[in-house]
């Protein structure tokens, strides 16, 4: 149930670790979170295109159980959004595509809630593993879309965000 979590906090904490060690690159919490959730998103993203037999993570055929009845072609749609993750993995590692990196990957978030809902709902088990209750995944999921938005780093981007100067 904690894995994904897992997957985003830990190297979020070992970037900024590496910031206050002096690596330029992670001085901010911002910025080594962005790469953090880079590294969730490789393994997420990485477990879309597992064949059945792998053990260590969901596969292709757990995904496609989560797609609600509703989406059309449920394989493809779990191809789609792997390719989508990774693409925004590697968005978010470039500092001049985070902002829309962290924009895209927001709203895709958000368009996969319904596949961890049901996924919740119709009890649809990962990896062998019982499936993330929705009482945990929702929240979780906000968190991504959160952590998203905020690497995103929008301030001074949109005009709404600009600071007023007197």
């Amino acid at each position: 149930m904690f894995t994904t979590l897992v997957l985003l906090v830990a190297p979020s904490l070992g970037f900024r670790l590496l910031g206050a060690l002096g690596v330029d690159r992670f001085a901010t919490w911002r910025v080594s979170a962005a790469h953090g959730l880079a590294i969730m998103l490789v393994g997420t993203g990485a477990a879309h295109f597992m064949p059945e037999g792998v053990t260590v993570m969901p596969s292709h055929t757990d995904l496609v159980a989560m797609v609600p009845p509703f989406v059309p072609f449920p394989s493809p749609a779990v191809y789609l959004t792997g390719v989508l993750e990774l693409l925004g993995a590697l968005g978010l590692v470039v500092t001049r595509t985070r902002p829309a990196a962290g924009l895209c990957l927001a709203a895709l978030f958000v368009v996969m809630l319904p596949a961890n809902i049901h996924a919740a709902v119709a009890d649809v088990p990962l990896n062998g593993e019982q499936a993330t209750p929705l009482w945990f995944r929702i929240p979780e999921q906000a968190v991504f879309v959160a952590v998203a938005v905020w690497a995103a780093d929008l301030r001074g981007r949109l005009p709404v965000l600009r600071q007023r100067r007197r």
